[in-house]
């Protein structure tokens, strides 16, 4: 289960909350403009567009769970179990693997209109990445700074959807998250008025009551809603300092604690890691579970005419500043 959201101030952000029982040993990765992709459809892009994010490696190739590129386009894939379709190869359509569709959209388009334009021919092929990693049931957010839309592979076909709340969680299908908000369109940031009844004097007793009502708990649908008003409400300052710090409240106001989340053999899911990129800046940012202390990598800082992937390992150690 996951959580994904977008917010502007002076620049673009873009992040998600990754929750899951284990992590696979996740880290920052770079590929840089040179480093070849090679894609299931046997297309090889040996330039493109820079990107970074958080991926698994596996036999040398970079497995995203979000990133961005150097242009300022981002992409989450988020569970989507039950509902996610992909299917056998097509020859009159862009074939790509799942587990390919992060870089083979960050490699060559610059924003969400580009992208949506390479999306309306594609067909998601049903094929593992190999026999010791399961075919994971996904769906993806894609942004810019202007635009956000949903994609969903589904067995009545492939949806692109605007999505106007900039967020993403998981099921139900996302036409159906989108309407829930309906039944929560009395919340509000402000103190509430009486409208109960004018023969009764009702009192505020509580500040944050205009929110009455606002799902608290740990579902998909739940967090959907949290995060969309919590985003969409959200206000902080310009600067980097002040927009990156709110965007974390954003995220962390549906993370998942150890011990909430109970699955089999007494495992738990818990938020392994928050992320938020600056993408305007190429910035990633990221805190785990076992660090508060928010971390970053700059793609610029690196030269980004390599013809390799570049590595950064999590900082998992909880980072205390004592005060003397």
């Amino acid at each position: 289960m996951c959580t994904a959201a977008t917010y502007k101030t002076k620049d673009f952000y873009f992040g998600r909350n990754l929750d899951y029982e284990f992590s696979y040993g996740d880290e920052i990765v770079i590929a840089c403009r040179n480093y070849p992709f090679t894609f299931s459809n046997g297309e090889t892009i040996q330039s493109h567009h820079a990107l970074i994010g958080m991926a698994y490696i596996c036999d040398g190739y970079p497995l995203y769970y979000d990133a961005i590129n150097e242009k300022g386009l981002a992409i989450a894939g988020l569970n989507f179990v039950g509902n996610a379709h992909y299917n056998e190869y097509k020859p009159d359509k862009e074939n790509i693997a799942q587990y390919e569709l992060i870089p083979w959209i960050l490699s060559t388009c610059e924003n969400v209109n580009q992208a949506k334009c390479k999306l309306e021919n594609l067909n998601i092929l049903n094929k593992p990445f190999n026999e010791n990693l399961p075919l994971a049931q996904l769906h993806w957010i894609l942004a810019d700074e202007s635009e956000c839309i949903t994609v969903e592979s589904m067995s009545d076909g492939l949806h692109i959807y605007p999505n106007p709340a900039g967020v993403l969680t998981n099921n139900p299908p996302f036409p159906y998250q989108m309407f829930n908000l309906n039944n929560y369109r009395n919340l509000s940031p402000k103190s509430p008025v009486n409208t109960f009844s004018k023969e009764l004097n009702l009192d505020l007793y509580s500040r944050g009551m205009g929110a009455l009502g606002l799902p608290g708990d740990l579902s998909s649908q739940s967090r959907f809603v949290k995060v969309a008003f919590t985003k969409l409400n959200s206000i902080s300052g310009d600067s980097e300092y002040e927009s990156v710090s709110q965007f974390f409240h954003i995220l962390h106001s549906v993370e998942q604690q150890k011990g909430c989340c109970e699955l089999e053999n007494q495992q738990y899911e818990i938020t392994l890691y928050s992320s938020c990129c600056n993408c305007t800046k190429g910035i990633y940012y990221y805190t785990t579970y076992n660090n508060h202390q928010i971390s970053a990598v700059n793609m610029h800082n690196e030269n980004l005419d390599q013809n390799k992937i570049i590595r950064y390992p999590q900082l998992q150690k909880e980072q205390i500043h004592y005060q003397n």
